[in-house]
């Protein structure tokens, strides 16, 4: 399947967090491509990312006792103008996929590759294919 990784754990809603977390991802040499950190009350936080080595940021996060879950999302480029992010959404609307959560990759140059959250990945997947909107996989951790 024509899918990512994406790495999801809760953080303590206190300053120094996400930084603790770089700090152990860059010392191992694993660099961030994708991110999204939200507060979902006042004690936590969910971050979720997409990592250049998945597995190996899974096993030093898990190695320095952070509870880890795993999801594969989809990540698709989006055209750059104004409009462009709508034409991926409409194609979710019009086959009635819901979309749980979306966010931008950094450093990808010229093109947007957004990632999409779904819970339909092969229906996305099949729809995407349909109407010519590239997808990555593997290919994305060496962007």
């Amino acid at each position: 399947m024509k899918t990512v990784k994406q790495i999801e754990l809760w953080l303590s809603n206190v300053p120094g967090q996400l930084s603790d977390i770089s700090d152990i991802l860059s010392d191992n040499r694993i660099d961030i491509i994708a991110c999204c950190y939200a507060t979902t009350h006042e004690e936590k936080g969910l971050f979720h990312f997409v990592a250049n080595d998945p597995d190996k940021a899974v096993n030093v996060l898990k190695s320095a006792g952070y509870k880890i879950k795993t999801k594969q999302v989809i990540a698709c480029e989006m055209p750059n103008h104004p409009g462009g992010m709508n034409i991926v959404l409409k194609l979710l609307k019009d086959a009635d996929i819901n979309l749980d959560y979306i966010y931008p990759c950094m450093r990808t140059g010229d093109i947007t590759v957004t990632i999409l959250g779904v819970a339909s990945v092969k229906k996305t997947l099949k729809i995407m294919e349909d109407n010519w909107i590239k997808v990555w996989s593997d290919d994305l951790y060496h962007i």
